[in-house]
């Protein structure tokens, strides 16, 4: 029983070696866009990124009243409570310009460009 367990063990710490780097090496891949919503805009309001690689959207809402982050192009829309911030994962994307605004106020507009 106990050959059983040490091969057992020998296996899940081959596989979880085998399996770590390349969930660090995904999560490397995905480039991060901090942005902060107040007085009624995004800032910054255009932001860059790498085409064929992840975005994730760090968007700090400092504001005293929720804001939702919506984009069509980008296929997402979150909603961001008053002083608080909320996290976007956005799939890999191809060169171009994608738009994104506040759904609650859609004055406030921003885009992501994609190179």
């Amino acid at each position: 029983m106990h050959v059983l367990t040490a091969t057992r063990k020998l296996a899940l710490a081959a596989l979880c070696t085998a399996i770590l780097p390349l969930s660090t090496a995904s999560a490397q891949q995905a480039t991060e866009i901090q942005i902060s919503y107040s007085n009624g805009q995004f800032q910054p309001h255009e932001v860059r990124a790498p085409a064929d690689k992840p975005v994730v959207f760090r968007i700090r809402n400092l504001e005293g009243k929720a804001m939702e982050f919506e984009s069509t192009s980008l296929r997402v829309e979150k909603v961001v409570t008053a002083k608080s911030q909320g996290v976007i994962n956005v799939r890999a994307l191809k060169a171009g310009r994608y738009e994104f605004y506040d759904d609650f106020n859609e004055k406030a507009r921003g885009a992501l460009v994609v190179e």
